[in-house]
């Protein structure tokens, strides 16, 4: 256990991710577990066993979108019987990041169930902020986008819930790896015709950037549609179902032809939510677009369609220079990145 050192937690409803970092900021061991927690806490106890066998701290701040999973009654619900589970597992200081409220105690969070529930995109944006005046924040994740303007130095944004979040394209519930793919259109291009999508829950948008070569395995941790193995085929015959078809019915490349279609098909609902955020500004000729998350790859292409200098979160990670390990460690704090800046502003608490 290093007692000079934080683990900042994002509680999740399908991924437990974990940071370690020391007192200087200095990202030390990052992780990312499978947590599909609408199967039960157990699920969430085994996940939090396996990062605590790979690093400990004495010190442990703690985010969460996890409240939403429905094995709980209501976010407060949810809220509450997450921060009991934890002040149960973790040892040592346990707070709570609430939002504006900043760090809570545990006997502070029944009060702010409100300020706590879904608030890890806050926290990215509040470190951001503190290294960056003006850019557009877009973490695509693996179910939902967050989008959020920073101009100068400050979050400039309409929502500080999901409902409203929603409503004003801050949150956008698409990503890149759990998305049912009728959720992107209910008709898509395929061999020189706009085919209907089946309503049905066949594919996901992991099998879409596995056919397009845009997601690598470790990033794809969700269980596939219909529970088969992760591979080319076995995408192609998950998206092919979408159209009504069989994979065998035409070839490989038809069905990666298809999987770019959905691909930008779901890239154009992000970059309508992001020219809705852009639209806000007066003059964006030095706004930058700063990208985390499985998709950052998506909100790369998207900065470069849109003409705007593009930044990956990574930029903004300090990382031990003498650590072997030291890319690897990067690209996982920013795959985790909401976990990194919650461990890096509980630092300055």
């Amino acid at each position: 256990m290093n007692k000079l050192s934080i683990i900042g937690w994002d509680i999740g409803g399908a991924h437990l991710k974990a940071v370690l970092v020391d007192v200087t900021g200095k990202v030390l061991a990052a992780s990312q577990v499978y947590c599909p927690l609408w199967r039960g806490l157990h699920e969430l106890d085994s996940a939090v066993d396996k990062v605590l066998s790979e690093f400990n701290a004495d010190k442990h701040v703690v985010t969460m979108t996890g409240e939403l999973a429905d094995i709980f009654q209501n976010r407060h619900a949810g809220v509450m019987q997450l921060a009991q589970f934890l002040q149960k597992k973790l040892a040592g200081q346990v707070k709570y990041y609430a939002g504006k409220q900043g760090f809570v105690a545990p006997n502070e969070v029944e009060i702010n169930t409100a300020n706590i529930a879904s608030m890890n995109w806050l926290a990215s944006v509040q470190y951001l902020a503190q290294n960056v005046q003006r850019a557009l924040f877009l973490d695509i994740g693996s179910t939902t986008t967050d989008i959020a303007l920073i101009h100068d130095g400050k979050a400039q944004v309409l929502g500080f819930n999901d409902a409203i979040r929603m409503q004003s394209d801050e949150l956008v519930y698409t990503g890149v790896v759990r998305t049912p793919l009728m959720a992107l259109a209910q008709k898509i291009p395929f061999a020189g015709q706009l085919v209907n999508v089946a309503a049905e829950h066949f594919a996901t948008t992991a099998d879409v950037y596995m056919l397009t070569g845009d997601l690598p395995l470790a990033d794809n941790m969700a269980d596939t549609a219909d529970g088969a193995e992760k591979t080319i085929e076995a995408s192609a015959r998950r998206i092919a179902r979408m159209i009504g078809c069989d994979a065998k019915g035409a070839t490989i490349s038809s069905w990666k032809n298809l999987a770019y279609a959905f691909k930008y098909a779901q890239m154009n609902q992000i970059k309508q939510a992001m020219l809705r955020q852009i639209s806000l500004l007066e003059d964006c000729l030095d706004l930058s677009i700063v990208g985390a998350g499985a998709g950052s790859f998506l909100a790369h292409e998207l900065a470069n369609q849109l003409g705007f200098q593009y930044e990956p979160v990574s930029n903004f990670i300090i990382a031990d220079k003498l650590n072997v390990n030291n890319d690897e460690t990067i690209n996982m704090a920013a795959l985790c990145f909401s976990s990194y800046a919650v461990a890096s502003l509980g630092n300055q608490c």
